[in-house]
């Protein structure tokens, strides 16, 4: 079907995913930290407005990163898709609750002049921005440990975990970090995109807390990696062009083991100093008021510490921590070649249009949100 082996196909497919994820994290990224931000940055309403407005043009085209994703998944990884999807069901339903109060949000803070009616309105946007953080953060860290699921001979999944047990001293400290990453990106967003002025010094402010916290939290969860029980190996043969079946694949935990691969492939760890580096060069810019630095900082921060996860896991995608025959991989989950194949040769074509059109919509709406405009723009929130 292809010119590729399978073996290409899945590891072009695995960094697909990633490059989703990433755009994901970049675009709808900012608007959730925009959001988690709304109830402190602005104070009166029309600074909340303000705020408002900066995300308010580009905010449903962000969130097509999240679907694609979601449907990448799916169609690459249908192991994957099928295991985290009914086993985080809960918390899948959390966040799919909280998305939905931005957009009800948006379109009906401002109906009423009312100032109670736009206070709830305004920390209904908070939970939409805060918690889909928090819980994507959550959910990384239950990766990253392995979730308790097992798939029986006839490859049915069967998930023992519960919703209270998602939550763990690293899987919180994951949600932290990734609630530090966002709202960071959303502050440097907001210094471009708001005229200079109280808003524009909150969300300074608060870029510069959250700049910090991104560099201890993402430091003490590395020593989580090292030193705790987290990682998995994989015994035995690997064949990246055998069949989709996770029973062929034997894994254990190893202590250490999600840093393997930064011995064996030394150029790997361009991400975690990404992570650590854009962070830091994002606090700069904030505090030196270089606002273009800054918003580089926190893209290359979010990018390089996706990417350590995803580096640092290859090739597992979804390890079980209850059945060392179960934990999927890059070589073990995948759908078929020709299923792959199809898809990379549509992904090849529409991205990139997808990319253009985006970058064309940025172009459209580039400048600053002023108080001016959302007293007299009839078209703002």
């Amino acid at each position: 079907m292809t010119m590729f082996d399978y073996e290409t196909l899945r590891l072009s497919w695995w960094g697909l995913l990633g490059v989703l994820l990433i755009g994901f994290a970049l675009t709808d990224g900012f608007d959730l930290g925009v959001a988690a931000l709304l109830p402190f940055v602005g104070r009166t309403d029309a600074e909340r407005r303000m705020v408002i407005n900066a995300i308010g043009p580009t905010w449903e085209g962000n969130q097509v990163w999240f679907i694609l994703a979601g449907g990448a998944i799916f169609a690459a990884w249908p192991f994957v898709y099928a295991i985290s999807f009914s086993g985080f069901y809960l918390a899948m339903f959390l966040v799919l609750a909280a998305l939905i109060l931005r957009p009800v949000g948006f379109k009906y803070r401002s109906k009423r002049p009312d100032a109670a009616w736009r206070s709830r309105w305004d920390w209904a946007l908070f939970v939409g921005g805060f918690v889909p953080a928090l819980v994507f953060g959550v959910a990384v860290g239950n990766v990253l440990s392995g979730a308790p699921f097992r798939l029986d001979s006839d490859l049915r999944a069967f998930f023992d975990g519960s919703f209270l047990g998602l939550f763990t001293p690293f899987t919180l400290l994951c949600g932290l970090l990734s609630v530090a990453m966002l709202v960071l990106h959303g502050s440097a967003w907001l210094a471009i995109k708001v005229e200079h002025g109280a808003v524009h010094d909150r969300a300074r402010t608060f870029g510069t807390v959250a700049g910090l916290a991104s560099l201890v939290l993402f430091a003490i969860g590395w020593a989580f990696v090292a030193y705790g029980d987290i990682g998995y190996h994989i015994v035995g043969a690997i064949d990246p062009a055998g069949p989709s079946n996770p029973l062929r694949t034997t894994s254990e935990v190893a202590r250490g083991g999600w840093l393997v691969n930064y011995g064996l492939h030394p150029w790997m760890m361009i991400a975690p100093l990404l992570g650590f580096g854009g962070a830091a060069l994002s606090v700069f810019g904030i505090r030196r008021g270089s606002e273009i630095a800054a918003f580089a900082g926190s893209s290359a921060s979010a990018i390089g510490i996706i990417a350590t996860v995803g580096l640092s896991m290859f090739p597992f995608i979804l390890p079980s921590s209850i059945d060392s025959h179960s934990s999927l991989t890059v070589w073990n989950a995948s759908s078929s070649a020709r299923t792959l194949g199809i898809m990379l040769v549509v992904t090849v074509v529409f991205l990139p249009i997808v990319l253009a059109y985006t970058a064309w919509a940025y172009k459209v709406m580039f400048g600053r949100v002023t108080t001016q405009q959302v007293a007299t723009n009839p078209d703002f929130y």
